[in-house]
């Protein structure tokens, strides 16, 4: 393993907890979009977004085959962004602008409770790799005054 191994690790877990939390905030602030995607000439309403994370390496083995081997970690690594595709909320609102012809309005399928709860858990685990980085860096100054 590298020095800045553990730092890499970190950041890469920082970027992806970001990551989440911009695409929780992003589905939170399109709660109520009835227009959010224009398909074969009709307004569809905006569809939740999902971070779908992994590791950098394909299986539990190659990861530690590489720490033993004093290869290079690989952290967390973003898959993609993916669309929910449940099906979307219908309310009963004839004088909306984007009601059809029997008054329904899609609205999109954005749970707000839901969006919370992945935003609370993006924060705690960007909390934690703070904490991890910290940790690293104050184990990097001790190693150096050592050397005093």
């Amino acid at each position: 393993m590298g020095v800045f191994d553990a730092m890499n690790v970190s950041a890469s877990g920082l970027t992806a907890q970001r990551l989440r939390m911009d695409v929780a905030s992003s589905n939170m602030a399109n709660v109520d979009s009835t227009r959010g995607e224009y398909k074969n000439g009709v307004w569809e309403p905006y569809r939740r977004k999902m971070v779908v994370l992994g590791s950098g390496e394909s299986s539990f083995k190659n990861m530690f085959n590489k720490a033993v081997n004093n290869g290079k970690m690989a952290g967390v690594k973003v898959n993609g962004i993916v669309k929910d595709e449940t099906p979307f909320k219908t309310v009963y609102q004839p004088e909306h602008p984007d009601a059809n012809e029997e008054g329904f309005v899609q609205l999109p399928n954005v749970d707000p409770l839901k969006e919370m709860v992945d935003l609370m858990s993006a924060t705690r685990s960007y909390e934690a790799n703070v904490t991890a980085l910290n940790a690293a860096k104050g184990m990097y100054l001790k190693a150096l005054e050592i050397g005093r």
